[in-house]
């Protein structure tokens, strides 16, 4: 009999002995803990509900398929993990792609460390796990350091030690949850890559940030013209030297000049130039019909 075979029966032995109502284990300190916890087990798939604790929130679809092929032809081979909530029921800790994948297949039973743990213990354990050991895209880790912050206190020094990361690799990640939510959103699609929102983000102006955002889309303006973009902007802000005015230096707009705005279009029109003399006009709706308003205003 091969290591495997034994093992496979190993698991479903501990499985039977789960199912035995006299042997409902809840503690680490109860009977026959010490053949269960930690141990690789054959556990239904319908005896466990999903972690609602889980980081991932994308699910690649395709990449799902994949591994389905995979475990089709070869079983699980990673176990996933597991916490012991009630007789014969079981939470999900780590490994939601491979139980996905299991369903698909048509699996009823999956291989699974069990373990016993509360929910600040369970929710440590699942985000650790998953940082660790899935591609979260940056802002689903960014997400789950933040958790990690609210929900369990943890300094960044002691995420450090739990994750095996630099603090300063934490704090780059937490950066990007300052983003408008819509270059989160780009983020998290793929459209633009985590060392574009690490250069957006030295931009303080959301609207500016989202201009940017655009053009990096529309250009295809690699992570180096991104940095540079936002070191132009910031060299734009700057005063220009006293005694050396240039034709496209920042001008100041009069009270009189936004007046004029605001009266034309009705409402409080917002201006914002720039040191080399470019800008904004910002201008405010409160509805669709006073939207369409505007648009004739301009329209003539």
């Amino acid at each position: 009999m091969t290591k495997a075979i034994k093992k496979q029966a190993l698991g479903r032995g501990l499985s039977a002995l789960l199912k035995d109502p006299e042997n409902d284990i809840k503690s680490v300190d109860d009977k026959n803990a010490d053949k269960v916890v930690g141990n690789i087990i054959e556990l239904e798939i319908s005896a466990i509900e999903i972690n609602p604790f889980q980081p991932r929130s994308n699910f690649n679809e395709e990449s799902l398929r994949e591994l389905a092929t995979s475990i089709k032809e070869l079983g699980v081979i990673q176990p996933i993990t597991v916490r012991k909530l009630d007789f014969n029921k079981y939470q999900l800790i780590s490994g939601e792609r491979r139980l996905r994948a299991s369903k698909l297949v048509g699996l009823t039973h999956v291989p699974a460390y069990i373990r016993i743990a509360n929910d600040n213990e369970s929710l440590v354990m699942a985000l650790v796990e998953n940082i660790q050991r899935h591609d979260l895209d940056p802002i689903e880790i960014a997400l789950s350091y933040q958790r990690l912050i609210d929900e369990i206190q943890l300094t960044q020094e002691q995420m450090s030690e739990r994750v095996g990361k630099k603090r300063s690799t934490i704090a780059n990640y937490l950066r990007l949850l300052k983003l408008d939510p819509i270059i989160q959103t780009g983020i998290r699609d793929g459209f633009i890559s985590m060392g574009h929102g690490r250069a957006i983000i030295n931009i303080d102006d959301l609207d500016v940030q989202t201009d940017i955002y655009q053009k990096i889309v529309s250009q295809n303006l690699s992570v180096r013209e991104t940095e540079a973009l936002v070191k132009n902007y910031h060299e734009g802000l700057q005063p220009k030297a006293e005694g050396k005015p240039k034709a496209d230096s920042a001008f100041v707009v009069r009270e009189t000049q936004k007046n004029t705005f605001n009266d034309y279009f009705g409402s409080k029109v917002d201006i914002k130039v720039a040191g080399n003399g470019k800008g904004k006009i910002t201008i405010p709706f409160n509805s669709e019909a006073d939207f369409n308003r505007i648009i004739k205003l301009i329209n003539g």
